[in-house]
């Protein structure tokens, strides 16, 4: 099978422009799962394109299913955020250099927040090669002070108040921003040993008025991301 790499979203909009001339795939096996999944060329690269729905559940679902059946080399998971960090503003780009799972909580049994029982590490490191790489094509499109790397919190919440900000400040004074899939692509993705990334654009600041900033930035924030993924597949051709 040929090497090909595989990104994910969440929703259809965050999908929608990446996968535009590629071919729509019928689903293998039996599955079941509603996973629309478009596979192409990009500037040289295969590239696969998968819409997994909201959610840490979907987004494993999804990862497992397309390494399985795809065998990707990378996997990037891209859509918008969150900003948690008082330095992360609207229209800003976060690379995960990192990232953990902020609603996991077994603290009752001694553990940290996030930590999950089992693992040796419940924060999943991204890829250096491939992080390196994201952050030279975002050089192109955006000026430094709207690029931010660091740790990437995932949780099945859409953090939308003051208190709910800070409260993952309190158990994660690092975060960048906040969303609900990348740990767990990210989790599925280190079981298996792919090599991963999360890239998220900044569509809310996870307060009182995410709500409506999430309707009226969504469609703004997400083609940096677009251009960002088209010029790193284009360095990955070096």
């Amino acid at each position: 099978m040929e090497d090909c790499i595989a990104v994910i979203g969440a929703m259809d909009e965050e999908i929608a422009a990446l996968s535009e001339g590629l071919d729509r795939l019928p689903p293998k096996g039996s599955s079941g799962l509603d996973l629309p999944i478009f596979k192409g060329r990009l500037h040289g690269q295969t590239i696969v394109v998968v819409r997994c729905r909201v959610g840490k559940v979907h987004a494993a679902l999804a990862t497992q299913y397309v390494i399985d059946h795809f065998h990707p080399t990378f996997i990037i998971n891209s859509g918008v955020a969150g900003g948690i960090s008082p330095n992360v503003r609207i229209g800003d780009l976060v690379l995960g250099t990192s990232s953990v799972q902020h609603d996991f909580d077994v603290r009752y049994f001694g553990y940290t927040r996030g930590a999950i029982p089992g693992l040796e590490s419940s924060i999943f490191t991204a890829d250096p090669r491939l992080l390196g790489l994201t952050m030279q094509a975002a050089a192109s499109e955006l000026s430094s002070d709207r690029i931010h790397q660091g740790l990437i919190v995932s949780g099945d919440q859409f953090i939308s108040s003051q208190e709910q900000k800070q409260e993952i400040l309190n158990f994660f004074p690092d975060a960048m921003c906040a969303e609900m899939e990348g740990a767990a692509i990210a989790q599925v993705s280190s079981a298996n040993k792919v090599p991963h990334l999360i890239m998220r654009s900044i569509s809310d600041q996870a307060d009182n008025t995410a709500p409506q900033d999430f309707d009226q930035f969504l469609l703004d924030v997400i083609p940096v991301l677009n251009r960002v993924i088209h010029r790193l597949f284009i360095l990955l051709q070096d």
